[in-house]
């Protein structure tokens, strides 16, 4: 798109369904190329990616020709596929359904990347579900806890 200049920077968060432990170590280095050649084809910037074992933290610039909705469902279900094909877990996966996704300001994309790349870091001291309500009250977004991922506690 001619004369369109944007700087769009956004921080996607997902679970895998039922929040079971799923993605193992041995397999997260494959899955993270593999998400990142998903938002390379669509012409979108990997500034991060860590993929947890009940959850995924994407770092992105995102290019204004594609919604972050549809990025979500690219990347869920061809993650997903790519996931049962490689028989990285027994039976079929599945992402569950939602998604976080939480602008930045270009001066925050180090900060940004750092808090994806120290995800265990972070998850020694508190939970999935900790974080994720963190940031919605970090950036004011109301919601109702019936609607938010299934959580096992």
């Amino acid at each position: 798109m001619a004369n369109t200049f944007t700087q769009l920077y956004i921080q996607l968060v997902f679970a895998v369904q039922g929040r079971a432990n799923l993605i193992s170590k041995n397999h997260k280095d494959e899955l993270h190329r593999y998400i990142t050649g998903i938002l390379q084809d669509r012409n979108h910037k990997m500034l991060a990616i860590n993929c947890m074992p009940d959850h995924t933290h994407i770092f992105v610039g995102l290019k204004p020709t594609q919604s972050i909705s549809d990025l979500m469902r690219d990347i869920k279900t061809n993650s997903s596929a790519f996931i049962s094909n490689k028989k990285f877990v027994k039976g079929k996966f599945n992402w569950q359904e939602g998604y976080g996704a939480f602008s930045y300001s270009h001066s925050q994309i180090d900060e940004v990347v750092k808090y994806v790349l120290n995800q265990e870091e972070h998850h020694s001291t508190r939970t999935f579900k900790q974080e994720y309500v963190s940031f919605l009250k970090k950036f004011a977004i109301e919601y109702y806890e019936k609607y938010l991922f299934e959580w096992i506690e």
